[in-house]
């Protein structure tokens, strides 16, 4: 996009996913960014390098993905809003850096824009990550929350949200797309006004004149101290899945299929349930907006009145564990993978709509 198209009196523009991403980032208050290159992501760094100096903001390409997260986490220290972004491996590389953002309850912004896996695998679009955002990719018992985006519009306005909710909860926030999301482009509403404000942060190192000194640390090592760490840190996870659960539902009252899916093979199965809708077929869509925490007691209530749920993913079964374990066996569950890269076409998940309802006569 070009930059004119981001003038004052411009509210609707043509954009990528990931500039969407950028520029949401800035107008949330990120005024720091660190990153480093790896495909589909790098029109995220790209962006930011140009748009941040125009802010009065600090734009590093670091020497490799450790060094990016370990500076996210000293400008966040500081009480800044502060992000990194990369792809699958990438993000693999950043896990430490994450878990020690959350042991020591610092807010930040981290971008993945998916692609094929393990290893190296591809640079075409993936939900392999599932399980590393959800579950904490590092060690110990911490959370991110993760956002799943399914619009370039999501893309941005997701991102202003997840720098709130980061300050509010202090913690890492992933916001969890896939190279299709990226690089698409379509014409999105941009945020206006001032960026959100930043809430106060006492807790910040900004120095300690008339005041005593804080101290920022995931080293616990006296008796019992770390042990009291961690109940607190899940007080705080448990008060987050309380009050942020976030999902979509269509015709979820409705139908005797529910197709269960995220991200982008949500937005392709919403079609796909539209077109089984228009052929009698009683199809509902159920998609989560927070993968962690994940909506599961609305799932549950769902699951308990249709015969069958479909999950749709593209990856092997990742989600599919949440959704049976939410369910518990009140419903039959059925699950269409795309591990290789391959994005599902509106056909591909009609074709398995179709084979599950012949298989469940709903």
């Amino acid at each position: 996009m070009k930059h004119t198209a981001l003038k004052a009196d411009k509210e609707r523009v043509f954009m990528t996913g990931n500039e969407a991403l950028a520029e949401g980032a800035i107008r949330a208050g990120c005024r720091f960014y660190f990153g480093y290159p790896i495909t589909p992501q790098n029109e995220i760094p790209a962006y930011m390098a140009k748009r941040l100096p125009e802010c009065g903001g600090v734009f590093i390409q670091a020497e490799s993905e450790l060094a990016a997260i370990n500076m996210v986490l000293g400008a966040s220290v500081t009480g800044a809003r502060a992000m990194t972004s990369s792809s699958s491996p990438g993000i693999s590389l950043k896990q430490e850096g994450i878990s020690y953002l959350a042991g020591c309850q610092l807010p930040a912004v981290i971008a993945n824009i998916q692609r094929g896996g393990p290893g190296l695998g591809s640079i075409d679009p993936s939900q392999g990550d599932y399980f590393q955002a959800t579950k904490g990719g590092g060690h110990g018992d911490y959370r991110t929350i993760v956002l799943a985006p399914i619009s370039v519009q999501e893309m941005h306005t997701f991102t202003i949200k997840a720098f709130r909710l980061a300050d509010n909860y202090r913690i890492p926030v992933v916001i969890l797309a896939d190279g299709r999301l990226g690089q698409m482009m379509e014409p999105i509403y941009l945020h206006r006004g001032p960026p959100p404000p930043v809430p106060p942060k006492p807790w910040a190192l900004t120095g300690a004149k008339g005041r005593k000194p804080n101290w920022i640390r995931s080293l616990l090592v006296a008796e019992g101290e770390l042990e009291k760490h961690n109940y607190e840190l899940q007080t705080c996870y448990r008060k987050i899945a309380q009050q942020e659960t976030r999902y979509e539902e269509m015709y979820a009252n409705d139908c005797d299929l529910l197709v269960a899916a995220w991200g982008t093979c949500a937005r392709i199965a919403k079609g796909a349930m539209m077109a089984a809708r228009a052929r009698g077929l009683k199809v509902g869509l159920y998609r989560p907006i927070t993968l962690w925490p994940f909506p599961a007691r609305r799932l549950a209530k769902i699951a308990s009145k249709a015969k069958a749920i479909l999950v749709v993913e593209m990856n092997c079964g990742q989600m599919l564990e949440d959704v049976r374990m939410a369910t518990g066996g009140a419903a039959k569950i059925f699950f269409s993978g795309y591990p290789g890269g391959k994005v599902p076409s509106e056909s591909d998940i009609l074709r398995v709509i179709y084979g599950v309802a012949k298989k469940t006569k709903t």
